[in-house]
Protein backbone atom coordinates (compact mmCIF):
# COMPACT_ATOMS: atom_id res chain seq x y z
CA UNK A 1 0.00 0.00 0.00
CA UNK A 2 1.34 3.46 -0.83
CA UNK A 3 0.34 5.98 1.60
CA UNK A 4 1.63 9.95 1.69
CA UNK A 5 1.90 10.81 5.41
CA UNK A 6 1.09 14.89 5.56
CA UNK A 7 0.38 16.86 8.66
CA UNK A 8 0.40 20.26 10.01
CA UNK A 9 -1.11 22.36 7.20
CA UNK A 10 -2.07 25.31 10.11
CA UNK A 11 -3.79 26.60 7.43
CA UNK A 12 -5.07 30.18 7.94
CA UNK A 13 -1.51 31.13 9.70
CA UNK A 14 0.62 33.99 8.85
CA UNK A 15 4.60 34.45 8.88
CA UNK A 16 5.09 37.76 10.78
CA UNK A 17 2.11 39.63 9.41
CA UNK A 18 2.41 38.05 5.63
CA UNK A 19 -0.28 36.00 4.65
CA UNK A 20 0.02 32.97 3.39
CA UNK A 21 -2.84 31.41 1.79
CA UNK A 22 -1.79 31.75 -1.51
CA UNK A 23 1.72 29.58 -0.44
CA UNK A 24 -1.05 27.06 1.06
CA UNK A 25 -3.33 26.70 -1.36
CA UNK A 26 0.20 26.21 -3.86
CA UNK A 27 1.09 23.41 -1.62
CA UNK A 28 -2.43 22.04 -1.82
CA UNK A 29 -2.03 22.14 -6.06
CA UNK A 30 1.05 19.76 -5.22
CA UNK A 31 -0.09 17.20 -2.64
CA UNK A 32 -2.68 16.56 -5.27
CA UNK A 33 -0.33 15.84 -7.97
CA UNK A 34 1.56 13.58 -5.73
CA UNK A 35 -1.71 11.57 -5.15
CA UNK A 36 -2.28 11.66 -8.62
CA UNK A 37 1.27 10.63 -10.07
CA UNK A 38 2.21 8.39 -7.44
CA UNK A 39 -0.88 6.32 -7.49
CA UNK A 40 -1.84 6.85 -3.80
CA UNK A 41 -3.44 4.58 -1.83
CA UNK A 42 -3.66 6.47 1.20
CA UNK A 43 -3.67 9.68 2.49
CA UNK A 44 -3.26 10.24 5.91
CA UNK A 45 -3.20 14.15 7.84
CA UNK A 46 -1.77 13.49 11.30
CA UNK A 47 -3.24 16.87 12.69
CA UNK A 48 -3.05 20.86 13.26
CA UNK A 49 -5.05 20.99 9.70
CA UNK A 50 -6.02 24.83 10.61
CA UNK A 51 -3.89 27.23 13.00
CA UNK A 52 -6.46 28.07 15.51
CA UNK A 53 -10.09 27.07 16.70
CA UNK A 54 -11.91 29.69 15.05
CA UNK A 55 -10.08 29.12 11.35
CA UNK A 56 -10.83 32.41 8.85
CA UNK A 57 -13.25 32.03 6.34
CA UNK A 58 -10.51 31.65 3.32
CA UNK A 59 -8.68 29.25 5.29
CA UNK A 60 -11.93 26.84 5.54
CA UNK A 61 -12.75 27.19 2.08
CA UNK A 62 -9.42 26.00 1.32
CA UNK A 63 -9.64 22.84 3.72
CA UNK A 64 -12.73 22.31 1.65
CA UNK A 65 -11.24 22.58 -1.63
CA UNK A 66 -8.41 20.42 -0.87
CA UNK A 67 -10.96 17.64 1.18
CA UNK A 68 -13.05 17.85 -2.12
CA UNK A 69 -10.30 17.11 -4.47
CA UNK A 70 -8.82 14.53 -2.78
CA UNK A 71 -12.02 12.73 -2.55
CA UNK A 72 -12.61 13.03 -5.99
CA UNK A 73 -8.94 10.74 -6.14
CA UNK A 74 -8.93 7.10 -5.84
CA UNK A 75 -7.03 7.21 -2.30
CA UNK A 76 -9.12 7.04 0.95
CA UNK A 77 -7.99 10.05 3.31
CA UNK A 78 -8.31 9.74 6.85
CA UNK A 79 -7.50 12.88 8.67
CA UNK A 80 -6.93 13.56 12.69
CA UNK A 81 -7.38 16.56 14.74
CA UNK A 82 -4.35 18.62 16.20
CA UNK A 83 -3.97 20.79 19.49
CA UNK A 84 -4.48 23.69 16.96
CA UNK A 85 -7.95 22.51 16.02
CA UNK A 86 -11.48 22.47 16.96
CA UNK A 87 -12.30 18.75 17.21
CA UNK A 88 -16.13 19.69 17.30
CA UNK A 89 -15.71 22.48 14.16
CA UNK A 90 -13.13 19.82 12.25
CA UNK A 91 -15.12 16.74 12.80
CA UNK A 92 -18.50 18.51 11.55
CA UNK A 93 -19.78 16.22 9.08
CA UNK A 94 -17.15 12.85 9.70
CA UNK A 95 -20.36 10.55 9.14
CA UNK A 96 -21.51 11.92 5.98
CA UNK A 97 -17.80 12.17 4.38
CA UNK A 98 -17.27 8.78 5.79
CA UNK A 99 -19.04 7.31 2.40
CA UNK A 100 -17.18 9.40 0.17
CA UNK A 101 -13.59 7.72 1.51
CA UNK A 102 -12.61 10.77 3.50
CA UNK A 103 -12.32 9.76 7.35
CA UNK A 104 -12.00 12.35 9.61
CA UNK A 105 -10.96 11.41 13.50
CA UNK A 106 -11.51 13.90 16.19
CA UNK A 107 -13.48 12.03 19.08
CA UNK A 108 -11.57 10.06 21.57
CA UNK A 109 -14.59 8.44 22.37
CA UNK A 110 -14.19 6.73 18.88
CA UNK A 111 -10.10 5.41 19.60
CA UNK A 112 -9.71 1.91 18.79
CA UNK A 113 -11.99 1.92 16.25
CA UNK A 114 -10.09 1.59 12.96
CA UNK A 115 -10.76 2.57 9.47
CA UNK A 116 -10.04 -0.37 7.10
CA UNK A 117 -8.20 0.05 4.09
CA UNK A 118 -7.65 -3.06 2.03
CA UNK A 119 -4.81 -3.68 -0.93
CA UNK A 120 -4.28 -6.49 -2.80
CA UNK A 121 -2.11 -8.25 0.00
CA UNK A 122 -5.50 -7.33 2.64
CA UNK A 123 -6.50 -5.25 5.05
CA UNK A 124 -5.00 -2.20 6.88
CA UNK A 125 -6.21 -0.75 9.98
CA UNK A 126 -5.91 2.77 9.90
CA UNK A 127 -6.12 4.87 13.91
CA UNK A 128 -6.26 7.89 14.13
CA UNK A 129 -5.82 8.95 17.11
CA UNK A 130 -7.03 12.77 18.12
CA UNK A 131 -4.96 14.85 20.05
CA UNK A 132 -5.67 13.84 23.73
CA UNK A 133 -5.36 16.45 26.14
CA UNK A 134 -4.44 14.86 29.29
CA UNK A 135 -7.16 17.04 31.10
CA UNK A 136 -10.15 16.07 28.51
CA UNK A 137 -9.41 12.09 28.85
CA UNK A 138 -7.75 11.68 32.43
CA UNK A 139 -11.27 11.19 34.02
CA UNK A 140 -12.95 9.32 31.32
CA UNK A 141 -10.57 7.10 31.00
CA UNK A 142 -9.35 6.41 34.28
CA UNK A 143 -6.00 7.67 34.23
CA UNK A 144 -3.26 6.97 36.25
CA UNK A 145 -1.41 10.19 35.86
CA UNK A 146 -2.09 13.83 34.34
CA UNK A 147 0.25 13.45 31.42
CA UNK A 148 0.47 13.06 27.78
CA UNK A 149 2.38 9.77 28.09
CA UNK A 150 -0.76 8.20 30.17
CA UNK A 151 -3.07 9.52 27.88
CA UNK A 152 -1.20 8.24 24.67
CA UNK A 153 -0.98 4.85 26.68
CA UNK A 154 -4.68 4.54 27.12
CA UNK A 155 -5.20 5.27 23.58
CA UNK A 156 -2.19 2.41 22.66
CA UNK A 157 -4.13 -0.11 24.54
CA UNK A 158 -7.87 0.23 23.05
CA UNK A 159 -5.55 0.24 19.78
CA UNK A 160 -3.65 -3.05 20.48
CA UNK A 161 -7.07 -4.61 21.62
CA UNK A 162 -8.53 -3.87 18.47
CA UNK A 163 -5.19 -5.31 16.64
CA UNK A 164 -5.53 -8.42 18.86
CA UNK A 165 -8.85 -9.77 16.83
CA UNK A 166 -7.03 -8.75 13.76
CA UNK A 167 -4.17 -11.42 13.11
CA UNK A 168 -2.47 -10.76 9.95
CA UNK A 169 -3.69 -7.49 9.33
CA UNK A 170 -1.01 -4.14 9.04
CA UNK A 171 -1.76 -1.77 11.06
CA UNK A 172 -1.19 2.47 10.96
CA UNK A 173 -1.79 4.86 13.31
CA UNK A 174 -1.88 8.76 13.26
CA UNK A 175 -0.59 10.49 16.65
CA UNK A 176 -0.48 13.87 17.11
CA UNK A 177 2.45 14.47 20.21
CA UNK A 178 5.89 15.26 20.96
CA UNK A 179 7.53 11.98 21.23
CA UNK A 180 11.37 11.78 22.58
CA UNK A 181 14.16 11.81 20.20
CA UNK A 182 12.58 14.47 17.82
CA UNK A 183 13.63 17.76 18.46
CA UNK A 184 11.16 21.37 18.24
CA UNK A 185 11.16 24.28 16.16
CA UNK A 186 10.39 27.81 17.31
CA UNK A 187 6.72 27.37 15.85
CA UNK A 188 4.87 24.92 17.54
CA UNK A 189 2.96 25.47 20.49
CA UNK A 190 3.64 24.74 23.92
CA UNK A 191 1.85 21.32 24.92
CA UNK A 192 3.53 20.58 28.28
CA UNK A 193 1.20 19.38 31.23
CA UNK A 194 3.18 19.37 34.78
CA UNK A 195 5.87 20.62 32.59
CA UNK A 196 6.92 17.34 30.91
CA UNK A 197 5.40 17.28 26.97
CA UNK A 198 7.49 14.23 25.88
CA UNK A 199 5.94 10.65 25.45
CA UNK A 200 8.60 7.66 24.59
CA UNK A 201 8.98 5.75 21.15
CA UNK A 202 7.72 2.64 23.00
CA UNK A 203 4.50 4.17 23.64
CA UNK A 204 4.16 3.07 19.64
CA UNK A 205 5.61 -0.68 19.32
CA UNK A 206 3.75 -3.11 17.69
CA UNK A 207 2.50 -0.83 15.15
CA UNK A 208 4.14 -0.92 11.16
CA UNK A 209 3.61 2.57 10.63
CA UNK A 210 3.31 5.86 12.84
CA UNK A 211 2.45 8.90 11.25
CA UNK A 212 3.43 11.47 13.13
CA UNK A 213 2.26 15.16 13.82
CA UNK A 214 2.77 18.44 16.05
CA UNK A 215 6.35 19.27 14.63
CA UNK A 216 6.93 20.96 12.30
CA UNK A 217 10.34 19.70 10.92
CA UNK A 218 10.77 16.29 9.27
CA UNK A 219 11.85 13.72 11.62
CA UNK A 220 12.70 10.02 11.52
CA UNK A 221 12.88 8.68 14.77
CA UNK A 222 12.91 5.03 12.89
CA UNK A 223 12.09 3.52 9.96
CA UNK A 224 8.13 2.63 11.55
CA UNK A 225 7.92 6.40 13.44
CA UNK A 226 7.96 9.46 11.12
CA UNK A 227 7.28 13.12 11.54
CA UNK A 228 6.49 14.66 8.24
CA UNK A 229 6.75 18.36 9.66
CA UNK A 230 4.56 21.39 8.46
CA UNK A 231 4.51 22.25 4.38
CA UNK A 232 5.70 25.47 4.67
CA UNK A 233 8.02 27.13 7.17
CA UNK A 234 6.29 29.44 10.12
CA UNK A 235 9.16 30.19 11.85
CA UNK A 236 12.81 31.60 10.76
CA UNK A 237 14.21 28.81 12.71
CA UNK A 238 13.05 26.20 10.28
CA UNK A 239 14.74 28.59 7.18
CA UNK A 240 17.09 25.19 6.83
CA UNK A 241 14.78 22.54 7.02
CA UNK A 242 13.69 20.83 3.66
CA UNK A 243 9.51 20.88 3.71
CA UNK A 244 7.43 17.97 2.50
CA UNK A 245 5.48 14.94 2.99
CA UNK A 246 6.36 11.04 3.90
CA UNK A 247 5.50 9.07 0.26
CA UNK A 248 5.49 5.61 2.25
CA UNK A 249 5.52 1.55 1.00
CA UNK A 250 3.67 -0.69 3.29
CA UNK A 251 4.86 -3.92 1.91
CA UNK A 252 2.59 -7.16 2.49
CA UNK A 253 5.06 -8.31 5.60
CA UNK A 254 4.30 -4.46 7.06
CA UNK A 255 8.25 -3.65 6.84
CA UNK A 256 8.15 0.16 5.53
CA UNK A 257 10.10 2.36 2.88
CA UNK A 258 9.59 5.90 2.39
CA UNK A 259 11.16 8.87 0.90
CA UNK A 260 10.60 12.76 1.28
CA UNK A 261 8.95 14.36 -1.01
CA UNK A 262 9.65 18.08 -1.12
CA UNK A 263 7.11 20.39 -1.29
CA UNK A 264 7.34 23.77 -3.12
CA UNK A 265 8.57 26.94 -2.29
CA UNK A 266 7.21 30.10 -2.91
CA UNK A 267 9.64 32.28 -1.17
CA UNK A 268 12.84 31.23 0.33
CA UNK A 269 13.69 32.01 3.91
CA UNK A 270 16.99 33.67 5.27
CA UNK A 271 18.70 34.66 8.21
CA UNK A 272 21.25 37.34 7.81
CA UNK A 273 23.74 39.17 10.21
CA UNK A 274 26.31 42.18 10.07
CA UNK A 275 26.34 45.57 9.77
CA UNK A 276 23.54 47.43 7.85
CA UNK A 277 26.22 48.93 5.13
CA UNK A 278 27.56 45.36 4.58
CA UNK A 279 23.98 43.43 4.05
CA UNK A 280 23.08 46.11 1.44
CA UNK A 281 26.77 46.19 -0.32
CA UNK A 282 27.73 42.44 -0.36
CA UNK A 283 27.06 41.19 -3.71
CA UNK A 284 26.73 37.38 -2.37
CA UNK A 285 23.59 38.31 -1.05
CA UNK A 286 21.81 38.75 -4.13
CA UNK A 287 20.72 35.16 -4.12
CA UNK A 288 18.27 36.41 -0.73
CA UNK A 289 16.86 39.52 -2.04
CA UNK A 290 13.51 38.02 -2.85
CA UNK A 291 13.56 36.07 0.35
CA UNK A 292 11.70 36.75 3.50
CA UNK A 293 14.80 37.94 5.91
CA UNK A 294 15.29 38.18 9.31
CA UNK A 295 18.53 40.71 10.02
CA UNK A 296 20.34 40.77 12.69
CA UNK A 297 22.61 44.19 12.27
CA UNK A 298 25.80 44.65 14.21
CA UNK A 299 26.26 48.34 13.82
CA UNK A 300 27.68 49.23 17.02
CA UNK A 301 25.45 52.21 16.53
CA UNK A 302 21.41 51.59 15.98
CA UNK A 303 21.08 52.84 12.64
CA UNK A 304 18.46 55.05 11.56
CA UNK A 305 15.47 54.04 9.37
CA UNK A 306 17.22 50.92 9.41
CA UNK A 307 14.01 49.01 8.36
CA UNK A 308 13.40 50.98 4.94
CA UNK A 309 16.67 51.36 4.20
CA UNK A 310 17.13 47.26 4.81
CA UNK A 311 14.38 46.50 2.47
CA UNK A 312 15.33 48.48 -0.71
CA UNK A 313 17.44 45.53 -1.07
CA UNK A 314 15.28 42.77 0.28
CA UNK A 315 11.63 43.96 0.04
CA UNK A 316 10.41 41.14 1.71
CA UNK A 317 11.92 41.85 5.12
CA UNK A 318 10.17 40.86 8.33
CA UNK A 319 12.24 41.02 11.53
CA UNK A 320 14.66 43.24 12.15
CA UNK A 321 17.00 42.91 15.69
CA UNK A 322 20.34 44.39 16.70
CA UNK A 323 23.04 43.21 18.53
CA UNK A 324 26.28 45.35 18.90
CA UNK A 325 29.16 43.52 21.02
CA UNK A 326 30.03 47.34 22.05
CA UNK A 327 26.73 47.91 24.10
CA UNK A 328 26.94 46.48 27.51
CA UNK A 329 24.20 44.16 28.69
CA UNK A 330 21.55 45.17 31.04
CA UNK A 331 19.96 48.40 31.33
CA UNK A 332 22.58 51.96 32.07
CA UNK A 333 23.59 52.13 35.78
CA UNK A 334 22.48 55.73 36.42
CA UNK A 335 19.89 55.46 39.01
CA UNK A 336 15.99 56.75 38.42
CA UNK A 337 14.91 57.80 41.51
CA UNK A 338 14.15 61.34 42.29
CA UNK A 339 14.45 61.59 37.87
CA UNK A 340 11.94 63.23 35.97
CA UNK A 341 10.26 60.77 33.76
CA UNK A 342 11.71 62.44 30.16
CA UNK A 343 15.17 62.04 31.55
CA UNK A 344 15.10 58.14 32.27
CA UNK A 345 13.61 58.19 28.84
CA UNK A 346 16.17 59.81 26.79
CA UNK A 347 18.47 57.78 29.07
CA UNK A 348 16.88 54.56 27.70
CA UNK A 349 16.99 56.34 23.69
CA UNK A 350 20.95 56.80 24.09
CA UNK A 351 21.44 53.33 25.58
CA UNK A 352 19.70 51.10 23.36
CA UNK A 353 20.63 53.45 20.34
CA UNK A 354 24.36 54.10 21.07
CA UNK A 355 23.38 57.81 20.30
CA UNK A 356 21.50 60.46 21.53
CA UNK A 357 17.85 61.51 20.49
CA UNK A 358 17.64 64.35 18.97
CA UNK A 359 15.63 67.66 18.52
CA UNK A 360 12.77 66.12 17.09
CA UNK A 361 12.72 62.88 19.14
CA UNK A 362 13.74 64.57 22.45
CA UNK A 363 10.38 67.07 22.25
CA UNK A 364 8.26 63.60 21.05
CA UNK A 365 9.45 61.57 24.10
CA UNK A 366 8.35 64.89 25.77
CA UNK A 367 5.17 64.98 24.57
CA UNK A 368 4.32 61.68 25.20
CA UNK A 369 5.77 62.20 28.78
CA UNK A 370 3.60 64.78 29.41
CA UNK A 371 0.43 63.08 27.90
CA UNK A 372 0.71 59.89 30.69
CA UNK A 373 1.07 62.37 33.50
CA UNK A 374 -1.22 65.03 32.88
CA UNK A 375 -4.37 66.88 35.14
CA UNK A 376 -6.17 64.47 35.81
CA UNK A 377 -9.36 67.06 35.39
CA UNK A 378 -8.24 67.43 31.97
CA UNK A 379 -8.63 64.23 30.98
CA UNK A 380 -12.41 63.73 29.15
CA UNK A 381 -12.32 59.73 29.89
CA UNK A 382 -13.91 58.56 33.07
CA UNK A 383 -11.46 56.53 35.69
CA UNK A 384 -8.07 56.64 37.16
CA UNK A 385 -5.43 58.23 35.57
CA UNK A 386 -1.78 58.17 36.45
CA UNK A 387 -0.38 61.81 38.20
CA UNK A 388 2.74 62.71 38.49
CA UNK A 389 5.94 60.64 38.27
CA UNK A 390 7.02 59.86 41.82
CA UNK A 391 9.53 57.52 43.10
CA UNK A 392 12.02 54.84 41.26
CA UNK A 393 10.86 53.81 37.50
CA UNK A 394 11.97 51.27 35.80
CA UNK A 395 12.28 50.79 32.53
CA UNK A 396 11.73 47.38 30.54
CA UNK A 397 15.11 46.43 27.79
Amino acid sequence: MRILHTSDWHLGRSFHRADLLGHQAAFVDHLLEVVVSEGVDLVVVAGDVYDRALPPVDAVRLADDAIARLAATPARVVVSSGNHDSARRLGFGARVMDAAGVHVRTDPAGVGVPVLVDDRHGPVAVHALPYLDPDAVREPWGLPARSHEAALGAAMQRVRADLSGRPGTRSVVLAHAFVAGAQPSESERDIAVGGVDRVPTSVFDGVDYVALGHLHSPHVLDDRLRYSGSPLAYSFSEAAQTKGSWLVDLAADGSVRAELVPAPVPRPLARLRGTLEDLLADPTLAGHEDAWVQATLTDPVRPRGAMERLRRRFPHALVLGFESSDRPAGLPPRPTAGRGAHDVTLDFVSFVRGTAADTAEAALLATACEACTGDREADPVAGPVAGPLEGPVEVAG
